[in-house]
């Protein structure tokens, strides 16, 4: 029986949700409170500068391509996958420079320059990541773990297999002597917004999709996705009305009804699929005595992953030593996480990542110039740090001088065009918890297996997706997320 679906948010999780629906057979409407799709990700052009400002990087290719299967499209059809090489040219303050290739032996060959006593672990690293993914996998990342059904596959061994009592960075140390590499491994930990120094050693899985499965560019950029997301979407019939504030789920005897907007009007719906932040999901779009008190806490008291500072520079230059994804270390990485999670305080001497995707797309800058997306990992919002305009200047000129003393000389001279979106700008723009940027931390044990999950447990007819529920952030698992949702609604749909 097919069904009037009400989407909220046109996010990846969100366009993910309304296609697989839409091509289903169901009636999709899909709100959006901005102006364009995609959430963060997204895009801004100016004085013939392009910028992603959100991810720069697309993992686990299968995913989206299962997703345009499922639609009865194909993805080539509407994108251009090129694989990155290096992956990333990692820099340290002393000089040294890792250029870290999907191809062993090219990066077996830069190991052995700064760091040969670590050669072989390298590959004993990836042979117990691969372990890790073996064991994660289908079990918890490709599964809806929504019932006791989802578990019946699973091996009891494998849960006491999955390395999740040591910390990412007691793991690391373990198996590498170079403070180089030690550094390189423990930076995975950030893809999901939580610090090595906290986080359980499963998270080493992350190096194992980037290293062993592949990392993608976009051709054009990767905001093509969420244009592609939404032109599917389209085609498949769905709804999708812009600048349009969901402020309400409106609900009858524990079961979801439909939907208010900001202008009054309301929509019916036999389900809601909402692509909001979880905890802005259950706390404000929910009427007060829905959800108990003590359940609702569960919610407004998860920790949220890290933010960040994004700079977004327009430089009249090229600098030969950029790759197109590319790091530069702090001085002192244990001191760096312990400001951002423990301190809560913006580091002192941060660990700077650039993507300069003109190194690849020379259309994105304008000939012999330079598009430099800089994102500084930044403690979610609390009274420690307040963002004003005069604190991201007054940041963003310590990032700049910092990078020039790594050798991009003259950087601040040279630039055109200079934006910056603040942890502030995150959560006025997104709703998402506290300003994170990667939804829930993995700061626990088992925390990255204990997201708020895909159907909620407290109303029929409700559904989350998106980076703050299972399986987690990034674009493959929230474009998952999707699935598992879909996957759980068609479950309890009446025969």
């Amino acid at each position: 029986m097919k069904k009037n679906i009400g989407v909220i948010g046109a996010g990846i999780g969100g366009l993910s949700t309304a296609a697989r629906l839409a091509a289903q057979g169901h009636k999709v409407k899909l709100w959006e409170r901005t102006e364009s799709a995609g959430g963060k990700m997204n895009q801004i052009i100016k004085n013939g500068y392009r910028f992603d400002t959100g991810p720069s990087l697309l993992t686990m290719l299968f995913v989206i391509e299962k997703l345009f299967k499922d639609c009865g499209r194909n993805v080539n059809d509407y994108l251009s996958f090129e694989p990155i090489n290096p992956l990333c040219r990692y820099n340290w303050t002393d000089g040294t420079v890792f250029d870290c290739s999907a191809n062993l032996q090219q990066t077996l060959g830069q190991i052995a320059a700064f760091a040969p006593e670590d050669c072989e672990e390298y590959v004993k690293f990836l042979g117990y990541a691969a372990d890790l993914y073996q064991k994660t996998a289908d079990t918890f990342i490709m599964n809806p773990l929504q019932t006791i059904k989802d578990l019946k596959n699973l091996k009891k061994s494998d849960v006491f297999k999955i390395d999740a009592f040591p910390t990412v960075s007691t793991r690391v140390d373990r198996c590498f002597k170079s403070e180089y590499l030690r550094q390189v491994f423990k930076r995975f930990a950030t893809y999901n917004g939580s610090s090595p120094y906290l986080a359980p050693a499963t998270i080493n899985v992350i190096a194992y999709v980037e290293l062993c499965l592949g990392a993608y560019y976009v051709k054009g950029g990767l905001y093509k996705i969420a244009e592609a997301l939404e032109r599917l979407c389209l085609e498949l019939g769905v709804e999708i009305t812009y600048n349009a504030d969901i402020t309400r789920i409106t609900t009858k005897e524990k079961t979801v009804s439909g939907l208010e907007l900001a202008d009054g009007s309301t929509h019916k719906a036999d389900a809601v699929f909402s692509n909001s932040d979880a905890t802005f999901t259950y706390a404000k779009l929910l009427d007060a005595d829905v959800i108990k008190s003590k359940k609702r806490s569960r919610f407004t008291d998860i920790e949220p992953s890290c933010s960040g500072f994004v700079m977004l520079l327009g430089v009249r230059k090229t600098f030969p030593q950029l790759k197109h994804h590319n790091i530069f270390f702090g001085r002192d990485y244990e001191k760096e996480f312990a400001e951002i999670f423990q301190r809560k305080v913006l580091p002192e001497d941060p660990t700077i990542y650039i993507a300069n995707t003109s190194y690849s797309d020379a259309g994105h800058a304008p000939e012999g110039c330079s598009n430099l997306f800089i994102l500084i990992n930044a403690p979610y919002l609390t009274d420690k740090v307040v963002w004003t305009e005069e604190l991201s200047r007054d940041y963003g000129d310590l990032i700049i001088k910092k990078l020039e003393k790594f050798g991009l000389e003259n950087l601040q001279e040279f630039i055109e065009v200079r934006e910056h979106i603040s942890p502030q700008e995150f959560y006025d723009r997104y709703r998402s918890n506290r300003g994170s940027i990667y939804g829930t931390s993995s700061n626990h044990q088992f925390s990255a297996f204990m997201r708020p999950r895909n159907k909620s447990p407290y109303l029929d007819g409700l559904y989350l997706v998106g980076g703050s529920t299972h399986p987690g952030g990034g674009i493959p698992l929230a474009m998952l997320s999707a699935d598992h949702a879909v996957t759980i609604f068609n479950r309890n749909q009446k025969p």
